[in-house]
Parts: structure tokens; C-alpha cells; sequence
């Protein structure tokens, strides 16, 4: 791996703060979608997406972009690597089995995340489903909300155990979205 990358060490992680929402986070995305799209759209077969928190509108979230980039597979979009570099991404290993992840501009304080997953894999279409989810059911959204403050004060110090904590309710959520929409039984 190339040393531009500039490798991401867990141990550099912020503490987990949420914010109240914030109505320029989709003009954010839409300015970084902008500049992605220009230096690795040949790579996005499946789009570039906002997700995460901030794509939901009244949402507290941490104050960090997500953004989903649909590729065809992981092993060709190492090819964009240092063009996301040149974008002041981050490369960090993270669920290297299931995506690429970028954090922007460095751990110590992070404004993006950038998550290049599959576009036929579970990961891909459940993150668009989760998120559309939020978007549509107020009364899930405001459950999740409440987990995500209980978690981010039992958690503050460690993200990896705040995420982990939602797993549960995210899994929840995106086998009622699927069973919704007749994907999933």
C-alpha cells in the first residue's frame, strides 16, 4: 500500500459526541459528491450516495458526512486509492472483507467517512434500506435516536463499542425494511 494513503489507527479515534441536525450536512454532500464524482466516477458503477445520520433530516448525529460508493468489487476500486488521497481521504482497514473505508480529513478529527462497498453485496443494498427506512418512519428514526444518545454516553470513548451496541437494532430495522419492500421473509 502506497505511504500517500496515510493509514488510519483506531487508537486516533474522536470520542462519540452527537450534534443536533445540521440543515447544510446534504449541501455538504452534494459539494463532496461533486468532487468524487469527478476524480472516481468511472469507479462508481452504483453511485454515490449520503448515509449514515446526517443523510436522515432531523436527525442528531455525529458531525460527519457518510457517503456509499457502489463499485464493482473491491480488488479494481484500489485503483482509486490515490485519487482519494488527493481528495485528503484516509485509507483505514475496517470490515476489509465487506468495503474500502476513508475517513476525511484525518482521525483526529474527522468531517467524512467514505465507505466504497460491492454493489451486489448485502452491505451495499442494506445501507440504502436502512437509510431510506429512517427517511420514511419517523417513529424508527426517533427510537433510534434515543439508542444512539443512550449509547453515545455509555460509549463516549469508544466508537467501535457505540457501533457495535446498534448492531442489533440496524439488523432489526433493515429485515423489517426488506420484509416491507417483499425482499426478505
Amino acid at each position: 500500500m502506497s505511504e500517500n494513503l496515510n493509514l488510519v489507527r483506531s487508537t486516533d479515534a474522536e470520542p462519540v459526541s452527537l450534534v443536533a441536525y445540521d440543515p447544510t450536512w446534504p449541501s455538504r454532500f452534494a459539494e463532496e459528491c461533486v468532487a468524487l464524482e469527478a476524480a472516481i466516477g468511472d469507479w462508481a458503477v452504483g453511485g454515490v450516495h449520503h448515509v449514515g445520520s446526517t443523510a436522515v433530516p432531523g436527525m442528531e448525529a455525529k458531525p460527519i458526512i457518510d457517503i456509499l460508493i457502489g463499485v464493482q468489487d473491491l480488488d479494481t476500486s484500489r485503483a482509486c486509492f490515490a485519487r482519494l488521497a488527493a481528495l485528503g481521504y484516509a485509507y483505514a482497514p475496517y470490515r476489509v472483507e465487506e468495503m474500502h473505508w476513508f475517513c476525511k480529513p484525518g482521525p483526529a478529527r474527522r468531517t467524512h467517512h467514505l465507505h466504497l462497498v460491492p454493489v451486489g453485496s448485502p452491505r451495499y443494498r442494506e445501507e440504502l434500506v436502512f437509510r431510506d427506512h429512517l427517511r420514511a418512519r419517523r417513529d424508527v428514526s426517533e427510537e433510534y435516536l434515543s439508542l444512539k444518545r443512550d449509547l453515545a454516553k455509555k460509549f463516549e470513548h469508544d466508537r467501535e463499542a457505540y457501533t457495535a451496541a446498534k448492531t442489533s437494532f440496524v439488523r432489526a430495522t433493515v429485515d423489517r425494511a426488506l420484509a416491507d419492500l417483499g425482499l426478505k421473509e
